[in-house]
């Protein structure tokens, strides 16, 4: 009999560790440590990866000024660029000045925060909704998109994090008797998360509903709209004042600003298809969409009010993104990732009012199946692309760091940051021609790098020394061959 009992409280204290949403924190933390070190190499979006640790490595290299942003591909010149503000960038630089430079800086920076960002999630739904709908949707967040863009090296899931945990200290503020400092909490990390990717905005559509409220006193909401006001400067002045200042002072044009509305809904019609794929596809894959279309049309049914608001709201919030870059957000997966999370809250909400729970469990476990095995090849490298880590050390041999490179990769810049050079980012068909190459090498080209198999591939003998040469590049000097 006291067996069978200290089985029953055995398996009891196993559940127990099973519903407590921290033990999945750390089970998806743990899980995605799985290749945190791989340098910016792996399929998708490894360019982006790349410009970001480019501007981190620069910090570190040249110049520590935040205002200041640099790449590698602007020639001879400087580099300076206007993007989104690096403070991710610059959280990698501090790292690197204290434990030195590596890619597992940027990797592991992105996965605490967005770890951390799902959790105050989930704790935001456990207090204004329900425990049950917190913890259904935080493993569907869990295994969303955010499965794998919370550790690539660039500041979406980030961004979204920090708008998500400021959003948790600010609604304390609001709702739960918070002091001035939840206030300075949410308005800092707000703004440090618009800031850093200004799609993220479109989670501050929740802010509606607490301004709305009759229930929230009107000091507390003039205080919100002061919070609004210090956001909304900060991220106006950098976005369309410092970012416009930086492109034509340094001549050197690379963010992307979005499109006239005209333009954007034209393109948004030529490319429906892909558009809709962002969402039935990219955000939570295919049961997962379904549970959101379920849990969407269940909360208008049982017209659950907060519900209803926080999805209107944020979707308001999100349309001017939309409007604004237009097929970008259709053609980039990655545009979509702030508004996952208001779609794994209505999936969430979903599974939680099926009545058995063994079924909600059920296909709350297919959820978690499809979105990991569809994102499971994206921690691995191809052995082409991880040839492209010798580059570095073979420029080493024949000159060194300050030297300026070429390299056939089109418009994507990874393998000029594997080569930790700068240069120029061009194609087979420049290289062809020789006034092209004279030009470069009157700009200060020392070598020339034909890529073969990954991002480039192979172009006839260069009127040039050739000074190494595998089945996976080839190195010139820039020295012409009579």
């Amino acid at each position: 009999m006291n067996y069978i009992m200290d089985h029953n409280k055995q398996k009891g204290n196993i559940w127990k560790i099973f519903k407590d949403f921290r033990f999945w924190i750390l089970l998806y933390f743990f899980l995605r440590l799985i290749g945190i070190t791989n340098p910016p190499l792996e399929i998708t979006h490894n360019w982006r990866e790349s410009i970001g640790t480019m501007v981190a490595r620069n910090f570190l290299e040249i110049d520590a000024n935040i205002l200041y942003p640099r790449l590698d591909f602007n020639g001879n010149k400087e580099g300076i660029v206007g993007m989104e503000f690096p403070i991710y960038n610059y959280l990698i630089f501090l790292w690197s000045k204290i434990f030195g430079y590596s890619h597992f800086a940027g990797r592991f920076i992105n996965l605490v925060v967005s770890s951390l960002g799902i959790f105050y999630f989930f704790r935001i739904i456990r207090i204004y909704i329900n425990q049950k709908t917190a913890f259904f949707s935080g493993i569907i967040l869990l295994n969303s998109v955010w499965f794998y863009y919370s550790r690539k090296i660039i500041p979406e899931t980030f961004a979204a994090s920090l708008v998500i945990i400021g959003l948790y200290f600010g609604l304390k503020y609001f709702y739960k008797n918070g002091n001035i400092f939840s206030f300075g909490l949410f308005t800092l990390l707000a703004t440090l998360g618009v800031l850093s990717k200004i799609s993220a905005i479109c989670l501050l559509g929740v802010c509606i509903i607490p301004f709305l409220d009759k229930k929230v006193n009107r000091r507390k909401k003039i205080t919100m709209v002061f919070g609004g006001f210090i956001l909304s400067s900060l991220v106006g002045w950098w976005y369309f004042y410092w970012n416009p200042y930086l492109t034509e002072t340094y001549a050197f044009s690379h963010f992307f600003m979005g499109v006239p509305i005209t333009q954007a809904i034209s393109d948004l019609v030529d490319n429906l298809g892909l558009f809709f794929k962002r969402f039935y596809d990219t955000a939570l894959k295919y049961i997962g969409f379904f549970s959101f279309l379920f849990g969407l049309f269940w909360c208008f049914y049982k017209k659950e009010k907060l519900l209803i608001y926080i999805y209107i709201s944020v979707s308001i919030f999100l349309l001017p993104i939309i409007l604004k870059t237009g097929y970008n957000f259709a053609f980039h997966e990655y545009y979509i990732i702030p508004f996952v999370p208001v779609m794994a809250l209505m999936a969430g909400y979903g599974l939680s009012s099926i009545p058995r729970k063994k079924v909600s469990v059920i296909i709350l476990f297919f959820i978690a199946l499809e979105g990991i095995i569809n994102q499971q090849h994206q921690f691995l490298i191809k052995s082409e692309m991880a040839k492209l880590e010798l580059l570095e050390t073979k420029l080493d041999d024949w000159g060194t760091r300050g030297d300026l490179v070429a390299i056939n990769c089109g418009y994507y810049p990874t393998p000029l940051y594997m080569a930790h050079r700068k240069g120029w980012i061009t194609s087979n068909n420049h290289l062809k021609s020789k006034d092209y190459l004279l030009r470069l090498k009157g700009e200060g080209c020392r070598f020339f790098i034909i890529l073969k198999k990954s991002f480039g591939t192979e172009v006839e003998q260069l009127p040039m020394e050739k000074v190494y040469s595998d089945e996976h590049f080839t190195i010139y000097n820039n020295s012409f061959l009579e």
